[in-house]
């Protein structure tokens, strides 16, 4: 419903406001967007697929930190790192304050990289949004089976070139799900270009809408963000073509792990702290020095009140979304009709909207039926109804599906795509039928990549701004509406105890799911025997 109610603009006459865009800054929103693309879709899958690599085939000192210490910048809202790095690299930073104490030099007489910039920007959503392709990866990798390997080796290739002609292409679907989710993602940011101070569609689309009031050409600059991402998603499918990336063996063997040394190992050890270090540790190190220093002092008891409304809203939506992607990813799985798969695209295109849209997308029509509900009751009943859905819980959630389910649908699909169509053949032989085989074949099969679309959707929950602001319940705030109402303010030292809360909030339901990760190996090894039993 928003995702239409937003293409319907491109119908409807924008008046003088598209025409002002078109002629003076849709060229620089054209070309930062495109540099951020570029940017994030080469530099997430480097780092989330080489780092998933390491911890998953090499042995090296720290790689059981790693495993789930790497997925912590997931729950660090990109707009806040933005926040804490303009803070220690500005020119009154800690930063060049200690490099003009060493050097002598004063400021002006030496070069220094402007973090607010194009390519600050760049580099702050890289490091926030890596770990979307790193967990897929690293579950993808898990699930692969060193006999696969083996067969390389027996053939000549070494280690770089069975991870190159094996193991990555077995790895693709995850890969480019998470990568897909990263890039649609940079698409809808708004906190981080914003206080860069790089034009993008989706500043265009709030100055549009607030500084202009018009709504009919934000809507058409939103358009645009949702053919740039099916085109993407098209080009994407298309040179696939027939490939598929499945098992052909029933035989599963546990991945061995080569241990490194001397070079080797430090090289590997470096590789995985940079950026953690870059993007979570450093980070959080920074926001816990403001505020201890100068934090929050106004909340103090209110903060388990904003938890509990960030948690439960999380975990509701969830719950909400995982069910969903399984619903839909198994009926293109049973019923691969080209309506039902262009129905998947166009429920997922809703990530690539800036919540602020999706919320009056959302708004528009709900507050429409409440209206007219109303307007029936009194008429017909003498009774008012009220609002029952506008300003909602409900409505809240609704948003947040619209905004997030193509987390958990892409993730669902990876999994799926990585059980043999043979498995289906078989439980139909032995007379299971579609639900039966859901709940007693794939489900068990594929529990951690449940597990994985689950969590993404609740940390992303957890640091949901724009559509949160513009629909929450009245006297219903989050963490990150705390958070963002400080910075707005540039109180940036009281800023930091609720987006520190955010990431202590994230970091448990973290370490499990890698540790559930880890366990799924065995799950693996015995899913033949278990789905012929199920079946049967």
């Amino acid at each position: 419903m928003p995702v239409f109610s937003v293409l319907f603009s491109l119908t409807q006459s924008g008046g003088g406001t598209w025409s002002h865009l078109a002629s003076t800054v849709l060229p620089g929103y054209l070309f930062n967007t495109a540099v951020l693309v570029a940017g994030v879709g080469i530099g997430v899958p480097v780092i989330g697929a080489g780092c998933a690599w390491l911890v998953t085939m090499c042995r090296f000192p720290g790689r059981r930190v790693f495993e789930w210490a790497l997925i912590l910048p997931l729950a660090v809202p990109a707009y806040v790192m933005a926040y804490a790095y303009t803070d220690f690299l500005q020119p009154a930073g800690p930063v060049q304050t200690l490099l003009r104490d060493l050097t002598g030099l004063a400021y002006r007489d030496y070069w220094f990289p402007e973090i607010r910039s194009l390519g600050g920007a760049v580099a702050m959503l890289v490091l926030v949004l890596y770990p979307y392709a790193y967990m897929l990866s690293r579950a993808a990798f898990l699930d692969q089976s060193v006999c696969a390997l083996d067969v390389s080796r027996t053939l000549g290739c070494g280690p770089w070139s069975s991870f190159f002609r094996v193991a990555l292409p077995l790895a693709r679907p995850a890969i480019i799900a998470g990568t897909a989710l990263a890039l649609m993602e940079t698409l809808a940011d708004f906190g981080t270009v914003s206080f860069f101070g790089v034009p993008n569609f989706t500043t265009g689309i709030v100055r549009a809408w607030i500084a202009f009031g018009d709504r009919t050409t934000a809507g058409q600059l939103a358009s645009i963000l949702l053919i740039f991402v099916f085109l993407v998603l098209l080009l994407e499918s298309r040179s696939r073509g027939k490939a598929r990336f499945h098992h052909a063996t029933n035989r599963y063997q546990k991945l061995p792990g080569r241990r490194l040394r001397g070079g080797a190992a430090a090289a590997a050890f470096l590789a995985c702290l940079l950026p953690l270090l870059l993007g979570f540790l450093l980070p959080a190190a920074i926001l816990l020095t403001m505020a201890v220093q100068a934090g929050d002092q106004h909340l103090g008891p209110r903060y388990l009140e904003l938890v509990a409304n960030s948690v439960t809203l999380a975990a509701i939506t969830a719950l909400l979304a995982v069910g969903l992607a399984v619903l839909m990813a198994y009926g293109r799985r049973l019923h691969g009709r080209p309506a039902v798969q262009i129905a998947n695209r166009l429920a997922a295109m809703g990530y690539a909207i800036p919540g602020t849209i999706i919320a009056v997308g959302v708004l528009l029509p709900f507050a429409a039926f409440d209206n007219a509900l109303d307007a029936w009751l009194r008429a017909t009943f003498g009774i008012s109804s009220g609002l029952l859905l506008t300003g909602s819980v409900a409505a809240l959630v609704f948003a947040y599906l619209v905004r997030f389910l193509a987390v958990s649908l892409n993730t669902v699909e990876a999994g799926l795509g990585k059980i043999r169509p043979s498995m289906d053949d078989a439980a139909r032989a032995l007379g299971a039928g579609p639900f039966g085989m859901l709940a007693r074949v794939h489900a068990p099969m594929m529990w951690p990549t449940l597990l994985t679309a689950g969590l993404v959707v609740f940390v992303d929950v957890m640091k949901e701004l724009p559509a949160t602001l513009v629909m929450r319940p009245f006297n219903f705030d989050t963490l990150a509406v705390q958070a963002h109402n400080f910075a707005a303010d540039e109180r940036l030292t009281e800023a930091a105890t609720p987006a520190l809360t955010i990431v202590a909030v994230g970091i448990p339901p973290v370490i499990l799911l890698s540790r559930a990760i880890a366990r799924g190996r065995p799950g693996r090894q015995k899913a033949p025997a278990e789905a012929r039993r199920s079946a049967s």
